[in-house]
């Protein structure tokens, strides 16, 4: 009996675009959308920025979210972490529906170094995140 994990033959699948400017330029308005609600704590923006599904998962700095109602729920519940700075953001589109941002970030003067990620996919209704991952450098 073979491997579960053999290779299984793709039809041929054309390359996307990468980073089509339009795309970009949706994609960067909606990241620092969300950007201005988080140093903010804007709970309804950060809300309106994630997927409104149970596949969407945020990975904060201590907390596992699974699904848009854990989501929310920490949002509201949380107090505002105070206004952080971001450097090294790069967004990449991949065709007209996917997206990725990624963006080093530090709040206070406490020399801190985060780092967070962001999967995005366009929908009928705008961008939204359906997978974030924010995490401390050390």
């Amino acid at each position: 009996m073979g491997s579960p994990w053999q290779a299984v033959p793709m039809p041929d699948i054309a390359e996307p675009e990468i980073n089509i400017p339009e795309m970009v330029a949706e994609v960067e308005a909606a990241f620092y959308r969300y950007e201005a609600g988080l140093n903010a704590n804007d709970v309804a923006v950060l809300d309106s920025t994630f997927r409104d599904a149970p596949y969407t998962i945020r990975y904060g700095l201590a907390e596992n979210l699974y699904g848009f109602d854990e989501i929310a729920a920490f949002r509201s519940a949380r107090t505002a972490p105070g206004a952080r700075t971001i450097s090294r953001t790069v967004i990449t589109t991949f065709g007209r529906d996917f997206a990725t941002a990624s963006t080093l970030f530090q709040r206070g003067d406490n020399g801190r170094l985060g780092r967070q990620m962001q999967s995005w996919v366009r929908f009928p209704e705008g961008w939204r995140v359906v997978a974030a991952h924010v995490s401390w450098m050390s």
